[in-house]
């Protein structure tokens, strides 16, 4: 008896997606619910379990082939047994006479080899170098190349490169490297990259359909909204000693590290619930308000980068934020994310810092009006009270879209931001 196996619902408004490749070979003994083919949408990637234990007896599409919900993917043989399992072969037990016998036979070897030195033939055989002579030669060899034995002219090259001297076979006496050894190193013509001697001077991979909708949705942003970015910067003086203050105290509880996410959320909502346009999106030609804080913040995966949402921030604790954070981000990167982690989101965080970035103006994630872009912290020269301190700074962009927001309530939200970042005892009071 057979079994087919159906491309499920894929979630709201996704009607196609593509066969990113295929779990199981045909042939292949799967038992129930076992992954068999990974198919990619516009948002997420879906396993499709296998619907009965068996044997993976035909396929239909190829991987980079487009099917639709309802779509037969292939068909599986059912097996008689609810479960398959592969046994390993395993050996009967040797009966207590012939673990004797091999005892004495093994003991009888040892004895053998101790008394009886193997001799080898020096025609046929290398003499074995005892592991304190090899140390020795090790050692006499790395004195040699060491920048002490270096000549002034070899060691400035050396120190001036960055060049590692272990690496250069040295045509001096005793295997010394000469001004010559440097020279012929630096003179050798670079070679091409491994990419391209694999791969040729350009490569053609096909767009997977993630990609396709991130290019899609970005440049609809750029072209549908008028955007705008804002920018200030805030000292992180004091959540840096709050985060070094209650780290372990913190960890201890929670079971999870006080990061600085958390902080940005809090900050973020409590600058939305004074300045709601931020909050707000267009649909046709109404402003919609929206009265819940669903915070999106962006994930970098292989697959590229996807956007999974903190549903009602607002009541959640710093603890409950960080560990929602790290839950999402790890299904992220493990490609685990369903649907219903990418939907209703409201307002948008981005960190490029963790990249290094130094500033950036973020693209807005449609339909929502508002992202804020975080970055590197650096330390950097500032005036307070008319003396120069340094102190460690990030420069935040806030990209909005003028059609909702006005440049007075962007530069009023991102300013309020920095108040609360500045003196996180505000997040606690509530001011």
């Amino acid at each position: 008896m057979s079994e087919k196996i159906i491309v499920p619902n894929l979630g709201e408004s996704i009607n196609e997606a593509t066969v990113g490749k295929w779990l199981k070979e045909i042939g292949d003994e799967i038992n129930e619910d076992d992954p068999l083919v990974e198919l990619e949408t516009d948002k997420v990637n879906i396993e499709v379990p296998s619907p009965s234990a068996g044997i993976l007896s035909k396929v239909n599409y190829k991987n980079g082939e487009t099917v639709s919900v309802g779509s037969q993917l292939g068909i599986v043989e059912k097996s008689a047994n609810k479960t398959i399992k592969k046994v390993d072969k395993i050996e009967e037990p040797k009966s207590q006479e012939n673990k004797s016998e091999e005892t004495k036979r093994d003991v009888s070897n040892v004895i053998k080899l101790e008394k009886e030195p193997q001799l080898f033939e020096e025609k046929d055989e290398k003499p074995i170098i005892l592991s304190n002579e090899l140390e020795e030669a090790n050692t006499k060899t790395t004195e040699e190349k060491s920048e002490e034995n270096l000549s002034p002219a070899v060691r400035k090259i050396v120190k001036e490169k960055n060049i590692d001297v272990m690496s250069i076979e040295g045509t001096g006496k005793d295997g010394r490297i000469l001004k010559g050894d440097i020279i012929k190193l630096m003179e050798l013509e670079p070679q091409p990259s491994e990419r391209k001697i694999k791969f040729g001077l350009e490569e053609k991979i096909k767009m997977t359909r993630l990609r396709l909708t991130i290019a899609k949705r970005l440049k609809e942003a750029q072209q549908n909204a008028a955007m705008l970015t804002t920018f200030n910067e805030v000292n992180m003086e004091n959540i840096i000693q709050m985060r070094q203050d209650y780290q372990k105290d913190f960890q201890e509880r929670f079971s999870i590290k006080l990061g600085f996410m958390s902080f940005f959320v809090k900050a973020c909502i409590v600058g939305l619930k004074n300045f709601p346009s931020i909050n707000a999106e267009i649909r046709g030609e109404d402003i919609i308000y929206k009265n819940y804080y669903n915070i999106s913040f962006a994930v970098g995966t292989d697959r590229g980068l996807v956007v999974p949402v903190l549903k009602n921030t607002d009541e959640m604790s710093f603890a409950e934020i960080e560990k929602n954070i790290k839950s999402l981000s790890e299904k992220a990167r493990d490609g685990k994310l369903v649907i219903d982690d990418l939907q209703g989101g409201t307002f948008t965080i981005s960190n490029g810092g963790v990249y290094g970035s130094m500033l950036s103006t973020p693209i807005l994630n449609s339909p929502q009006s508002g992202v804020l872009g975080m970055h590197n912290i650096v330390e950097r020269p500032i005036t307070i009270d008319g003396d120069i301190v340094s102190k460690p700074i990030m420069y935040l962009a806030l990209s909005y879209d003028h059609r909702v927001i006005d440049g007075k309530e962007s530069v009023s939200f991102l300013k309020c931001i920095k108040e609360h970042l500045e003196d996180p005892r505000r997040l606690f009071l509530k001011i």
